[in-house]
C-alpha cells in the first residue's frame, strides 16, 4: 500500500505523506513512493504546481529508524546512486522535486524533522505554521543529513548557521525557522496558503515557470559566463513559445491568459 497519495485538480497536484499514525516518518517504501510520484508528475505537461503536505498531526518526523534498520540489504541497495541522476534513493526522494519543472510548495505543520526537513527544503517554497517544529535531527543520532539537505541548507542560510543546525540538531519553531530563512512564509493554514499560492503561480506561463526554475537550479553556484549563456538559451526558447505569445496578448488586452500545456 502506498503511503504517498496524489490528486490533481486544476493543474495543481496535492501530494500527501500518508502515515499519520507514525507522524509520516519515512520508510524505504515511502522513499520509493516519493521518487515514483515525482517522476510520474514530471511527465505531465498539463501540471502547473505541486503542494506537498503531511496527513494527521505532522508534516514528517524524519526517518523511521525502527522499521528501516530491519532491512539492511535494502538499505545497502537504496544507498547506491543512480548513475544517470547522481542520487541514491534517499537523495532522489527529495531532489526529484527540484527537478520537477513546476513550482513545488511544502505546506508544513507539526514536526518537520531530519529527512522531513530535507524534503521540505528540496521544495521551491515552504509555508509553515508558526508553531511547527524544525530540526536537522540527524545530529542527534550521530549522523549528517544525506537526503540533499547540505545543498539545500547552503542555498538558504549562511555556512555558519548551516553548520550550527547540522552539528547541534537544535529544535526551531516555525517562526524561528522563518527568521533564519528556512521558511518562506508563515500561515496558520499552510495547505490553504500553499494552494492559493500555487493557483497564483498557475496564472503565469508554464514555460516561463519551468525556465525560471531550471535557470536557478542549474546556475545557482555557476560563474557569470555560464549563467549568462543559460539565460540566453532559455530566453531564446521562450521568445518563440506559444505560451509566451498567449501571455503577451493577454497583457496587451488586459485579460486573463489562456495557456496550453508546458512545452518541456
Amino acid at each position: 500500500m502506498s503511503h504517498v497519495t496524489c490528486t490533481i485538480e486544476d493543474g495543481i497536484a496535492q501530494v500527501r505523506l500518508d502515515r499519520p499514525d507514525k507522524l509520516n516518518a519515512l520508510t524505504l517504501e515511502v522513499l520509493d513512493d516519493l521518487v515514483a510520484t515525482a517522476h510520474r508528475l514530471r511527465g505531465d505537461r498539463s501540471l502547473r504546481a505541486v503542494v506537498i503536505a503531511g496527513e494527521g498531526e505532522a508534516f514528517c518526523a524524519g526517518l523511521d529508524f525502527g522499521t528501516v534498520l530491519r532491512q539492511p540489504r535494502r538499505i545497502a541497495t537504496a544507498f547506491v546512486p543512480r548513475p544517470w541522476h547522481g542520487t541514491n534513493t534517499f537523495q532522489e526522494a527529495a531532489w526529484a522535486w527540484r527537478r520537477l519543472p513546476v513550482p513545488v510548495i511544502a505546506a508544513v505543520h507539526g514536526h518537520c524533522l531530519g529527512g522531513g526537513l530535507q524534503l521540505a527544503l528540496a521544495s521551491d517554497f515552504r509555508i509553515a505554521t508558526p508553531d511547527s517544529t524544525w530540526s536537522v535531527l540527524e545530529g542527534k543520532w550521530g549522523l549528517i543529513p544525506d537526503m540533499t539537505g547540505i545543498r539545500s541548507l547552503a542555498q538558504l542560510v549562511g555556512i555558519d548557521t548551516a553548520k550550527r543546525l547540522t552539528m547541534t540538531a537544535e529544535m526551531l519553531s516555525g517562526k524561528e525557522a522563518s527568521e533564519l530563512g528556512l521558511v518562506t512564509e508563515l500561515d496558520a493554514d499552510p495547505v490553504a496558503a500553499a494552494t492559493a499560492f500555487a493557483a497564483r503561480l498557475s496564472q503565469r506561463s508554464p514555460d516561463q515557470l519551468a525556465a525560471a526554475k531550471r535557470l536557478f537550479e542549474r546556475t545557482w553556484t555557476s560563474g557569470p559566463r555560464r549563467t549568462f549563456a543559460r539565460e540566453r538559451f532559455e530566453q531564446a526558447f521562450l521568445l518563440a513559445a506559444r505560451n509566451t505569445k498567449a501571455a503577451r496578448q493577454a497583457a496587451f488586452k488586459k485579460v486573463a491568459p489562456e495557456f496550453g500545456r508546458r512545452a518541456r
